[in-house]
């Protein structure tokens, strides 16, 4: 069944008024820039729900101000601040997995899925099943469910939008063409901040080095992954899911500027590119107003003050993240979910000093050998499936820290 991406509609150039929206995620970094834009244009949005994982104090206050009808908290134990922030409100309170599948069932004819990790595969594909149009910022989704999801989206009708800056161009480049005219799509990489590090230098990196990501600004998981080029890997697994272009069709190039975000190569030999500043609230933006386009915040990208772009292609030596999400994809089944699981165990292990930078990799390479011997990694059925996978990948990545941390890098 083919991928059901959005595709514009005959006659329907404006933005519904008002829009109602649901924000799966409201307080990250990529809910931020959500609310930012909502507030610069008020009139064309109506908040339906919001949710975060605990911090309720926040939350609270993000639902007054957007006027929300239902707010939730994920950790039940922060259940009981919301509930006080929001007494006298009107507004509802939640805590608790079944509060946010009803958060995500709630009447929103859009809903932005910024839940970070394996939690928030089940309120989004929730939103799906309804048939509601999701703006997907949850790599978990496609890289642990990628066929499920999809195929659960399309059987529903509804729309995916892409997110994430590289595959929201991919997703605009696209519309250039016709889709058996397309020879192959690329997603850009920064390099992250130690593209010219040498492995030496690379193996005594420290977290606060990790963490300064020269172009985007991201949470410290996103950005550790940027840094080992896992989040290349993680997003080379998703646009085979998102689009349906086979593995082999999908590359990736470094470009340290971040201006070109994704080029679609057509078969005639023309490469049509989308670019952009590197903030997020411009796919954001596009998502948000799609199909019709919101006037952004944005910088302008000025291209003669950019001066030069410049492309090269990654080192897999020096980043050998890559290459493994190259090889879960490859596998098929359950890979990408072990790989993913594994990968969010050797970042919290790095961040929390328990693991050097070299043995991120380490970790996961270890954790998809023991997986593949001991034939976890199948294909998941249903959400369950996946998450049961993903509880055992995690529990094999544990057992095997203190091993992979012992070992000279």
């Amino acid at each position: 069944m083919a991928a059901p991406l959005a595709r514009p509609r005959s006659g329907q150039q404006a933005i519904p008024q008002p829009r109602s929206i649901t924000l799966l995620g409201a307080t990250g970094s990529i809910g931020s820039s959500t609310i930012d834009l909502i507030r610069r244009n008020p009139a064309n949005y109506r908040v339906e729900a919001v949710s975060a994982n605990r911090n309720a104090a926040a939350l609270a206050r993000l639902a007054r101000d957007l006027n929300a009808r239902f707010a939730v908290v994920a950790d039940p134990g922060a259940y009981p601040e919301l509930k006080s922030a929001l007494s006298g409100t009107g507004i509802e309170a939640a805590g608790g997995e079944d509060a946010l599948l009803e958060a995500a069932a709630h009447p929103a004819d859009w809903v932005m899925a910024a839940i970070a990790g394996s939690v928030g595969l089940k309120p989004t594909l929730a939103a799906v099943k309804r048939g509601a149009t999701v703006a997907l910022a949850n790599k978990e989704c496609l890289v642990c469910a990628g066929a499920l999801f999809m195929r659960t989206a399309a059987q529903a009708n509804a729309n995916v939008l892409p997110v994430d800056s590289e595959h929201n161009a991919l997703f605009q480049a696209l519309g250039a063409g016709r889709r058996e005219d397309v020879r192959r799509l690329i997603l850009t990489a920064s390099g992250g901040p130690f593209r010219t590090w040498t492995r030496e230098q690379m193996r005594d990196a420290t977290v606060e080095q990790a963490l300064q990501h020269p172009n985007w600004s991201m949470g410290p998981k996103v950005t550790i992954d940027s840094a080992t080029l896992m989040n290349k890997g993680l997003e080379l697994i998703e646009a085979h899911h998102l689009f349906a272009f086979a593995p082999d069709q999908i590359e990736i190039l470094v470009h340290p500027q971040s201006i070109v975000h994704g080029l679609v190569e057509f078969r005639d030999g023309s490469m049509v590119a989308l670019l952009g500043a590197p903030d997020m609230r411009i796919p954001i933006a596009h998502c948000l107003a799609w199909p019709a386009r919101l006037e952004g915040p944005s910088a302008r990208l000025d291209l003669a003050k950019v001066a030069t772009l410049s492309f090269e292609q990654p080192d897999l030596e020096r980043f050998p993240a890559l290459s493994l999400a190259q090889r879960a994809l490859a596998s098929g089944g359950g890979a990408a979910t072990v790989l993913n699981a594994a990968n969010e165990i050797a970042v919290e292990a790095f961040i929390g000093r328990g693991l050097g930078f070299a043995g991120i990799p380490r970790l996961v390479e270890a954790t998809l050998n023991a997986a593949e011997r001991q034939g976890i990694a199948t294909e998941p059925q249903s959400i369950e499936d996946a998450l049961a996978i993903d509880g055992i990948a995690r529990s094999m990545a544990q057992d095997l820290l203190r091993e992979i941390a012992a070992k000279p890098s």
